[in-house]
């Protein structure tokens, strides 16, 4: 029976975030809520379950761990930095998935490995607020676009008009998109607040 989108809240609870985060990679712990949300709705689509579920930019680990825990055939995490890597692998053991989840060292926009035909792509790419890192979602997309049959990404709220745009330029179709909240805490010296509340936007996008 599916665990409700509560209780896998509270499976994501254990997972740790980053020991050393790179502000130039954006590295932020997606918020057990978030990412829970996100793959309830997901396997609520029928993307979830008995697919193979790929997390581009996988960091720690939170959206495959998510995915993994809801029945997929595979799930693969790609991260270019070892260390959150290292971590996930731990976070895969405090989560105890039924499906192993398969971590692998590479560029998340140029991947080291092929896709299935059929796959579900989910991913919290950089949003591009970091200077030099600005559209940095825009390279997520176009390796999205290219091995996915749908896919799930969180974004800075105010991109639907690009998001959109992008999907319909490269064979793609925005089928569901809603507001969520994002929970940053203070991580890097130019963060004033304990913690920082961002708007986001979450995108279903179908590829052709």
């Amino acid at each position: 029976m599916m665990a409700t989108k509560s209780e896998l809240t509270q499976q994501l609870g254990v997972v740790a975030g980053f020991d050393d985060p790179r502000v130039e990679l954006e590295q932020y712990r997606t918020p057990p809520e978030l990412a829970a949300d996100l793959v309830h709705t997901a396997d609520l689509q029928g993307d979830i379950e008995g697919q193979t579920v790929f997390d581009l930019g996988c960091g720690t680990g939170m959206l495959a761990l998510a995915a993994a825990l809801r029945g997929p055939k595979a799930v693969v995490g790609v991260d270019l930095d070892p260390d959150p890597l290292a971590t996930a692998r731990q976070n895969e053991k405090r989560v105890a998935t039924k499906t192993p989840v398969s971590w692998v060292r590479g560029d998340a926009t140029r991947l080291p490995l092929s896709a299935p035909d059929h796959t579900t792509v989910l991913m919290n790419p950089p949003f591009g607020a970091q200077k030099g890192n600005k559209h940095a979602d825009r390279a997520f997309l176009e390796q999205t676009a290219d091995v996915a049959t749908v896919s799930y990404s969180i974004h800075n709220t105010g991109s639907a008009e690009f998001v959109e745009s992008f999907a319909a330029d490269n064979g793609g179709t925005v089928t569901h998109a809603f507001a969520a909240e994002f929970d940053v805490p203070r991580t890097f010296s130019f963060h004033t607040e304990d913690t920082q509340v961002l708007d986001v936007e979450l995108f279903r996008i179908e590829w052709q």
